[in-house]
């Protein structure tokens, strides 16, 4: 019973052929590309609405030298997004529970607003390692400590999002088969409790949304900081 919990998070396969690639890129069907035969329609025009809305609140506080990173924030925050309410339709996998997947996206993306920051302003960048007004002597402490929450970043990035999402799941399916189980024994106490799992629902759509913002709204603080 307690391992079949944990199967909905099994990357499925088909003759031995992992399935994973063909989840992740299913939300790029969703979502087509304008040309010059497209017709507006109520659809493609909340679509763009959307588009216009994340882009705009992830380039606020980010200069006009980092507006080159919004196609990259904006495609990584729709990707996310997507996946993450796909996910909690039955019998479906949700990619982002997986903490390799998250990883490889969090670890480059730091990586590559830290590197920006070392080639364009590598004092300014090697300068967020000491607060300005330390005592002499606890110079070489904070520098082992900043230095530890930087390098920390990424695997922040990549547990939080797992970490959300995994128990959310969990959560779900803990409820619905106390449900299940209690509908022949106390019917009253399993429609309380099938409530109880609406509103999780309900909740957990919020924090597949929640979630996804807040890895790249992250992303692009980092990437704020050295710029």
């Amino acid at each position: 019973m307690n391992l079949s919990f944990f199967d909905q998070f099994t990357s499925p396969s088909l003759l031995g052929i992992p399935l994973i690639m063909i989840a992740m890129l299913f939300p790029a069907l969703l979502l087509p590309s304008p040309n010059n035969r497209w017709v507006n329609n109520r659809l493609s025009t909340i679509q763009m609405w959307l588009f216009h809305l994340i882009t705009k609140q992830l380039m606020i506080p980010l200069n006009k030298k980092s507006h080159k990173w919004a196609l990259t924030l904006t495609s990584l925050m729709m990707f996310l997004l997507i996946i993450n309410l796909l996910g909690l339709l039955p019998y479906t996998f949700t990619p982002t529970t997986q903490l390799s997947m998250n990883m490889a996206l969090a670890f480059p993306l730091w990586l590559a607003t830290l590197l920006t920051g070392l080639r364009n302003q590598p004092s300014i960048s090697l300068g967020h390692l000491l607060p300005e007004g330390t005592p002499t002597p606890l110079i070489p402490a904070l520098i082992m400590i900043e230095t530890t929450s930087l390098l920390i970043r990424p695997l922040a990035l990549g547990v939080r999002l797992t970490a959300n999402l995994t128990a959310g799941h969990l959560l779900i399916q803990l409820i619905s088969t106390a449900a299940i189980t209690l509908i022949t024994i106390m019917p009253t106490i399993s429609l309380l409790t099938t409530s109880i799992l609406l509103l999780l629902t309900l909740l957990e759509v919020a924090v597949a949304m929640i979630q996804a913002y807040v890895f790249v709204l992250l992303l692009s603080l980092y990437l704020q900081e050295n710029t």
